[in-house]
């Protein structure tokens, strides 16, 4: 065990005493209540295999982790010696406690970032490790990690039974046979969800979308060559979802842009796609078709529609290129919703059984169109801060500008939205920290009594997402 160093359990909290100490008091009455995790990205192959391990601590730490790329490669380290495998095959470090030593030497870089906050958490409660990490305990540290990752103790189920995760939901492709959670439903674990994501065939610009569209023909043993067809084989795919324990669906877009489409014109739009002959603007009014589409099939089927825009995809081209999506070339763009999301909200806002989950990432629409949307729809509640605002700050400035209009009950409470199994703990527990932090504040300004405040924590941290996502039942 390394040498720990003092319990900040005043972390994210006001320096003011008497919040600080309220805020406390909020906190360990949810602190053991179990995570509920609606949506992420963990690979449900990483938990369907019993023997299954994280590898070395490179492997778990850095390799898949996008946060820690985009901030490394912005002071000039290339992915090529972080270990990230290239498009074309070209060599890169495979020496991982190479690339630690590396990481090690640049952990100054993290600093004040959600990033460092997650990464310090995960190396403290998880693995015992209270040192701050530098080049010069860089080895060290990595042996000791790598024996504790040797342990049985460490397996990614026996973390899931020790995080207290009363629920887990993967994002899974429309072409997704869902193997895996065939596998662990057949030992129990019925509790680790599919999410249908089908932005792959959907969003015809899409590097790749003919090879996704031929992966998703497999599937399901049938050719797909008109739009009618792509559309059943959507609604067949959503059914066998649902089956497997799906609650919600997925879908991103740069923006939330809507519209209904004739048939004819669905059907022309479609085949020019699959000519590769698209012209300006039809990727963008198909997805804005098919976002109407796939609430149409939420009203029909039960499943929750969740919303994520505001984002340009893969902004270094020339990254892009070497290595493929999701190594942290993603930038935020600033979006519209009220007009954009007329259409769909006009159709199906009203309908009681429609459900919709919005996330953002450009904050200024958060009081002036997020907030009034929410509070106004019966079917739209805000998901939590996403991505660059899941800080923090970022939740703060949430807090502050969305709940006076939308109400807290209109909010989805939290989800880690994570690839990095191991930082769901750490990722709760700062939405919690924070989350009770601003309560407390709202107790002492005399906006709320104390009594409302420790239901207002229980619904920030447990109930909201188990009510939005349906998980109840």
């Amino acid at each position: 065990m390394l040498t720990k160093k003092r319990s900040l359990s005043y972390r994210c909290f006001s320096p003011e005493p008497v919040q600080r100490q309220l805020a406390h008091e909020f906190f360990e009455s949810i602190s053991a209540l179990p995570l509920i995790c609606p949506h992420g990205h963990v690979d449900p192959g990483l938990l369907a295999n019993p023997a299954a391990r994280f590898g070395s601590p490179t492997e778990l730490f850095i390799i898949p982790d996008h946060y820690i790329l985009r901030m490394l490669y912005s002071r000039g380290i290339s992915l090529q010696t972080l270990g990230i495998p290239t498009n074309n095959g070209s060599p890169v470090e495979t020496d991982h406690r190479k690339i630690w030593q590396l990481f090690a030497e640049h952990f100054y870089l993290f600093r004040g970032t959600p990033s460092g906050l997650w990464l310090k958490d995960e190396l403290s409660n998880v693995f015992g490790v209270d040192e701050s990490l530098n080049s010069a305990n860089a080895g060290y540290i990595y042996d000791y990690l790598e024996e504790q990752l040797a342990l049985p103790e460490f397996s990614p189920r026996a973390l899931f039974k020790r995080f207290n995760i009363e629920v887990l939901c993967t994002t899974d492709a429309a072409s997704d046979n869902l193997e895996n959670h065939k596998s662990l439903h057949q030992e129990g674990f019925t509790q680790i969800k599919p999410t249908f994501r089908p932005d792959a065939v959907i969003n015809l610009d899409t590097p790749g979308w003919r090879e996704n569209l031929a992966k998703l023909e497999s599937t399901v043993g049938q050719e797909i060559s008109s739009y009618a067809t792509f559309v059943q084989v959507l609604a067949e795919r959503r059914a066998f979802f649902k089956k497997m324990g799906a609650t919600a669906t997925d879908q991103s877009a740069a923006t939330p842009y809507t519209m209904l489409l004739s048939d004819q014109e669905a059907e022309a739009i479609f085949a020019r796609a699959l000519v590769a002959k698209l012209n300006p603007g039809d990727a963008e009014q198909f997805t804005g078709h098919l976002f109407m589409e796939m609430a149409r099939m939420s009203v029909e089927d039960g499943l929750v529609m969740q919303m994520h825009c505001g984002i340009m995809r893969n902004h270094n081209s020339t990254l892009f290129e070497q290595f493929g999506s999701d190594k942290g070339a993603d930038i935020p763009l600033q979006i519209e919703w009220t007009q954009n999301l007329r259409p769909l909200l006009s159709a199906y806002g009203n309908n009681k059984h429609f459900h919709l989950i919005l996330f953002g990432l450009d904050e200024s629409t958060y009081s002036r169109e997020l907030a009034p949307l929410a509070g106004h729809y019966p079917a739209v509640l805000l998901g939590p801060p996403w991505w660059f605002n899941d800080s923090v700050n970022g939740m703060e400035r949430y807090f502050n500008q969305v709940m006076e209009t939308a109400g807290l009950y209109n909010t989805a409470g939290f989800n880690d939205d994570t690839r990095a199994f191991i930082s769901i703990p750490a990722r709760h527990a700062v939405w919690r920290r924070v989350a009770c932090n601003w309560l407390a504040g709202l107790v002492l300004r005399g906006l709320v009594e104390e009594e409302e405040g420790y239901g207002m924590a229980r619904a920030l941290a447990y109930d909201l997402a188990k009510r939005a996502y349906k998980l109840n039942s």
